[in-house]
């Protein structure tokens, strides 16, 4: 071997040695005996380095698993040779390999059990027991075999091929018939032998049978042989989490219910004998954590045993399965309830269960009402926080205390289902003692208790959150609890847990105060103070912004009396925060963006007269165009580029928060009530400059796009003077994300205005269609996955934008474009029909198509003088024009339809290039081109259409060829039909 290669294996190696050593590997893996060299390295000893020894494991298991199937019968002899020996060398050593030189042994004897088994080693486990006995070093090397043939036969979380598991299922098969009893027997020789001189060991083992129980007879191991052993296990400190997992899984076979139900009964009573379910008693949580999950097992299988047991009528047998249930709810409460929330977490599965059984039963008994009350309590508890919850700068394990919240409200949600008033009187008792005294309380208990109301919205779902109206117990509780919330002052409790949930559930309730609108000041003045938009908590302000414009747009009704004070109070929260000011800011310009949509939401639905919403609103917008001026002077002549970026944001800021404010308005009508279609138009003439700046064009037209969007919506045609102008501005210098962004404006345009912008349409349609094919022209990295999806995106965008002009009906706006460019563009959308893998693109094209037929067949004479201006033309230039080719087609089949014409055409294409034909192409994919040829053939005869059709067949015919038909030397009359510039060909 190449020692100077093999020195770069050392992970201390310099960057030469390891590339010299990644070549080496290659170069053995190609060569056909370059395994041969590494076999013969471990079977000899000849490299005492543990790195050499696994790079030639690695080689080793390259040959097996790509070139098996090559080697000859005496080669795979001597691979079987070379593990057999090397597995005989390792029980004489005087030390063992280290652990991952013996996870890579174990993979390849994995491996090439696989290729051997069914037919060329079917001893391979006897020749392994055989050779290694009892020995604990030979021991340990077949149990790390046994789960790697689990990896590569049975584990369900490892995706496999077709044929590798039918491969696999064969093993698995020909392994009950020869082998299993075997193996199971030296499972349980291994156990007895090594639980207490080699725990490792007897893990491993554990963990061998339970991965294998799942598919081999239960009886082998759901013995008490069997049981008794692993019991006995469950007392030996280091072994006892592996027996509760191997328990688990003997636990989780699928098995008979009654049969079932008897394994269940039997382990629990061992358990109990043993002290297993006296938890308060264990001091190991690790372990009990384990114990949780065996029981939360065993819980599950005892409910889904009842329920196929009550389905199929069993219902003495049914009755068994729920006395034992309910046996095993006093260990459930007391797992559920245990101050470790991993022990808790793991029984929640179990817990839920058994409320939905609950649910399903036609009454409850006391005891059963009991239970529910326990659970009750116990998600009561364990929903409140601990001391060391970090609330400002939350990590790993406060995420993970939110995601077992998460499991905790899914129980309360079926508690609810199973007992509503239970839930709502326990909520009712928890609350009220807590608020009247929450002045001296924790926060964990203020804010648990306000949660749980916040809780009870889902819980008890109400028809668009009107939880006031309807069932006049549960109204007058929750009416009850928020006149509590909002009036007893615990919105001033100094903690931000309980500032957060105060104002979620006001807004989750908001409607309450529909009901009882007396207290809409004390919550305005919560949200306005430093309770809410100015708390010391960064995370609180940012939420009560967004939750503060949820509440103004439900209450806008509500809020007349109070509209000047609250603008007053937050004018100072509406100021665009310009760059490097210095000063700390209370909102982000996120949070302010919620800001502006509730002051514009104030104004708008205001009873104020008309004059004074118009000076409101440019009170507002007034300071952010002044602004917006000043910024933009400055950044043309800022030369520092990160300066640049920060006075770019800003100016996207302040058009973004102009854009928010409109939000209040939902059309033309509504502005102009409001008096603000001037305010809006300043806004316009003052932010479309910013299109000719060339400094952060993007992030400058991205928000005037976003603005002209909304114009759109609230000012229709007053926005139209300005389209063209701003239009000219976003074609110049343009990206294909550029593009993207444009494009739905323009269609938005079209569909919204139709002919009004017809003139403007035709001016801006083929300026635009040629930026788009000047973008897909553009060479890529061929493995540049960014650049293929940006182009993929934007041909979509194309060819929706060509679906919306044809959609609208102006036949004009590409009639007018003239014959080359109305012929190179349907040319484009026939081939993303054909060619283009892109369902989405192709559905596009075929529903162009189809209403470009419709509307060429209404008015042929927007279309034919195109045509037969064309056709003249390359008459003068070329002997055989498209236009004698239509003239001589239509010539032959006037007596026929479009679809007779199809088949005469196809039948020539299939003589041509041996069978191959476009109508087989056409099939392939019936509800595309179904619309096509169904449109087609409705309009027989028309020039148009005829045209659209000899362009399919010619792609079709042409896609054939590249598929693997010879392909003939093209006919003049052909090369006519193909002059047209394609997508692909740009």
């Amino acid at each position: 071997m190449d020692e100077q290669a093999l020195l770069g294996l050392n992970p201390n190696a310099d960057a030469r040695y390891r590339h010299r050593a990644m070549a080496y590997f290659e170069q053995l893996k190609e060569s056909q005996d370059g395994w041969e060299v590494c076999a013969e390295a471990l079977v000899k000893g000849i490299y005492n380095d543990d790195h050499v020894k696994f790079f030639c494991f690695q080689v080793l298991e390259h040959q097996i698993r790509f070139r098996h199937a090559g080697l000859s019968a005496a080669q795979q002899q001597l691979i079987r040779e070379t593990l057999m020996q090397w597995l005989q060398i390792q029980l004489v050593n005087a030390e063992p390999e280290k652990p991952f030189i013996r996870n890579k042994a174990a993979q390849v004897f994995a491996l090439t059990f696989v290729m051997e088994y069914l037919a060329l080693w079917p001893k391979f486990f006897f020749d392994i027991l055989t050779l290694v006995g009892l020995n604990p070093r030979g021991v340990d090397v077949y149990l790390r075999t046994l789960m790697a043939i689990d990896g590569e036969v049975v584990d369900r979380d490892i995706l496999h091929l077709p044929d590798e598991i039918c491969r696999n299922s064969l093993i698995k098969d020909q392994m009950r018939e020869r082998c299993i009893p075997t193996l199971v027997e030296s499972w349980f020789q291994i156990l007895q032998t090594y639980q207490q001189s080699h725990p490792e060991i007897t893990c491993q083992c554990l963990e061998v049978v339970g991965a294998f129980v799942s598919w081999i007879d239960l009886n082998l191991i759901a013995n008490d042989r069997f049981v008794n052993l692993l019991l006995s296990q469950m007392s030996v400190m280091e072994l006892r989490e592996e027996a509760c997992d191997c328990l688990f899984e003997i636990i989780n076979k699928g098995m008979d219910p009654a049969d079932k139900i008897k394994l269940v009964e039997s382990l629990c009573r061992v358990l109990q004998a043993a002290g297993f379910f006296n938890v308060e008693q264990e001091e190991d949580v690790d372990f009990l954590a384990k114990f949780s999950r065996l029981v939360n097992g065993m819980g599950q299988s005892l409910v889904l045993s009842w329920s196929k047991l009550s389905k199929s009528g069993n219902v003495k047998d049914a009755a068994e399965a729920l006395r034992a249930l309910e046996s095993k709810v006093p260990l459930l409460l007391r797992l559920l309830v245990h101050e470790d929330d991993d022990i808790s977490a793991n029984i929640v599965g179990f817990c839920y269960e058994y409320l939905h059984v609950l649910k399903q039963l036609p009454q409850l008994a006391d005891q059963q009402k009991a239970n529910l009350e326990a659970v009750l309590l116990a998600v009561m508890k364990k929903l409140t926080y601990d001391d060391e919850y970090n609330f400002e700068n939350e990590g790993e394990d406060e995420a993970m205390f939110v995601e077992y919240r998460k499991q905790l409200k899914m129980l309360l949600d079926r508690l609810a289902q199973v007992s509503p008033e239970l839930l709502l009187e326990a909520v009712r008792r928890v609350f009220n003692n807590t608020m009247q005294g929450w002045q001296t309380a924790s926060f964990m208990e203020v804010e648990v208790a306000v949660r749980l109301l916040y809780m009870l919205g889902e819980a008890l779902p109400a028809s668009h959150g009107a939880h006031f109206s309807g069932d006049a117990a549960k109204t007058s509780v929750l009416q009850d609890m928020m006149r509590t919330l909002v009036s007893c002052g615990v919105s001033s409790f100094q903690h931000s847990s309980v500032s957060l949930e105060f104002f979620e559930t006001v807004s989750r309730y908001d409607k309450f105060f529909l009901v009882e609108p007396q207290h809409i000041p004390i919550v305005l003045m919560a949200f306005l103070d430093q309770r809410g938009l100015r708390h010391g908590s960064p995370k609180v302000r940012s939420r009560v912004a967004y939750l503060f414009s949820r509440f103004i747009k439900t209450l806008h009704k509500h809020m007349h009396a109070f509209i000047e004070d609250v603008l007053t109070r937050i004018q100072d929260l509406l100021e665009l925060n310009p760059p490097e000011n210095g000063f700390p800011v209370l909102l982000t310009s996120d949070d302010q963006l919620f800001m502006f949509e509730a002051a514009g939401v104030l104004i708008v639905h205001g009873e104020s007269p008309m004059e004074r919403k118009t000076a409101m609103m440019t009170s507002l917008l007034q300071p952010l165009m002044d602004a917006f001026n000043v910024l933009l002077n400055k950044l043309s002549l800022e030369r520092d580029e990160e300066k640049q970026n920060a006075i770019g944001d800003c100016l996207s800021h302040a058009v973004g928060f102009a854009s928010r404010t409109s939000k209040a308005f939902s059309n033309k009508q509504t502005v102009k009530l409001s008096g603000c279609s001037e305010v809006y138009r300043g806004c316009l003439q003052t932010f479309l400059p910013a299109l000719s700046v060339p400094l952060q064009r993007g992030s400058l037209r991205s928000a005037v796009r976003s603005f002209l969007h909304r114009m759109i919506i609230c000012m229709e045609e007053e926005v139209l003077p300005f389209i063209p102008a701003a239009s000219q501005h976003m074609l110049k210098g343009c990206e294909a994300k550029d593009l993207q962004e444009f494009i739905p404006l323009i269609s938005q345009i079209t569909a919204k205005f139709k002919a009004q912008v017809s003139p403007f349409l035709q001016q801006v349609f083929m300026p635009l269609v040629l930026s788009i094919f000047e973008v897909l022209g553009r060479p890529a990295e061929e493995n540049d996955q960014a650049a293929a999806l940006e182009k993929q995106m934007l041909r979509r965008s194309y060819f929706t934008f060509i679906q919306t002009v044809a959609g609208s009906g102006m036949n004009e706006v590409m009639a007018n474009q003239g014959a080359e460019n109305i012929e190179r563009v349907v040319f484009t959308i026939i081939q993303g029909a054909v060619d283009f893998p892109d369902p989405i693109a192709q559905k596009s094209c075929f529903i162009i198509l189809s209403k470009l037929v419709e509307l060429w067949a209404r008015n042929p004479h927007r279309v034919y003088p195109l045509l037969e201006d064309q056709d003249h033309n390359l008459d003068q230039d070329q002997d055989h024009t498209l236009a004698q080719n239509q003239d001589h087609t239509l010539a032959q089949n006037q007596d026929h339809t479009l679809a007779q014409n199809q088949d005469h055409t196809l039948a020539q294409s299939q003589q041509k290039h041996g069978g191959q034909t476009g109508r087989e192409e056409l099939q392939d994919e019936p509800d595309f081109r179904g619309t096509l040829v169904t449109a087609l053939s409705s309009e027989a005869g028309l020039n148009p259409s005829l045209w659209i059709d000899l362009h399919v067949r010619e792609l079709l015919v042409r896609r054939d060829s590249s598929s693997g038909a010879v392909e003939e030397k093209p006919s003049d009359a052909e090369c006519q039909t193909r002059h047209s510039l394609s997508l692909k060909e740009v």
